[in-house]
């Protein structure tokens, strides 16, 4: 097999499962998490790796919410089988960066891996986020080029694929809409912040042999939970989060 269509191949494997392979992160999070505590690694820094970390999740958050506002239906689905487009968008965040939802998957993962305070974990998972990504990337663009031919061709040749690049940007034909953030990312918030209440219990018990339900983010994560919930049953059960032009 050639090595183009290994790689769409394997582009389109992790496509399929891109929700779930993540997850996978929470295997060594844990004895991470357990030597670093033991051994107090990190401790003058933890200030640094808190804000970073927070900064670059609620980054990743934003990225997606923008993305998800201006577009129109037909694109930056949820579906999962396979790759699915009806229309190009080429304006707002996407005239700065051909994957903007990848660039907030990215940030909001990597500062998950931040909050272990283990740099070197840090650093892998970057480098093994962008071979990942990469290569659900590339099975995309070859779906969007044999799909838009000369279109898409143009747009990728002008914009960046990963670092955004701001002087190229062009107001989105869509307008902005606070209905399909909430509808469309309320399960990432809760997903989030799960995480990092369950890395700060995971801490607090490897130091001090008992779970401690009276912290910060078990009580952010209560909220985050109480509005998602509330999302939930109003997009399933009322037309309030409903648009016609979305998807």
């Amino acid at each position: 097999m050639a090595l183009l269509h290994s790689l769409e191949n394997q582009g389109n494997f992790l496509f399929r499962y891109r929700s779930y392979l993540p997850l996978v992160l929470f295997v060594p999070v844990v004895p991470i998490v357990y030597f670093n505590t033991k051994h107090e690694l990190c401790t003058c820094y933890q200030a640094y790796f808190i804000y970073s970390a927070l900064i670059m999740s609620i980054l990743g958050i934003v990225i997606r919410a923008i993305a998800i506002a201006t577009t129109p239906k037909g694109t930056s689905g949820r579906n999962t089988e396979m790759q699915v487009a009806e229309s190009l968008n080429t304006r707002g965040i996407y005239s700065t960066v051909r994957h903007p939802l990848y660039l907030g998957n990215f940030f909001m993962w990597i500062g998950i891996v931040a909050f272990t305070f283990n740099i070197w974990f840090f650093i892998v998972v970057a480098l093994a986020f962008w071979i990942y990504y990469e290569r659900i990337m590339f099975a995309e663009e070859r779906f969007l080029e044999r799909k838009f031919g000369y279109s898409y061709m143009d747009w990728s040749l002008q914009v960046p694929a990963f670092v955004p690049c701001l002087r190229k940007y062009k107001s989105p034909e869509t307008p902005f809409s606070w209905k399909s953030i909430f509808r469309r990312e309320y399960s990432g918030w809760l997903a989030t912040a799960l995480c990092f209440a369950f890395i700060d219990q995971l801490r607090y018990y490897f130091k001090y042999n008992s779970f401690e339900y009276n912290r910060l983010s078990v009580y952010i994560l209560a909220i985050i939970l109480i509005v998602t919930m509330t999302i939930r049953t109003l997009k399933h059960n009322t037309q309030l989060l409903h648009e016609e032009d979305r998807s």
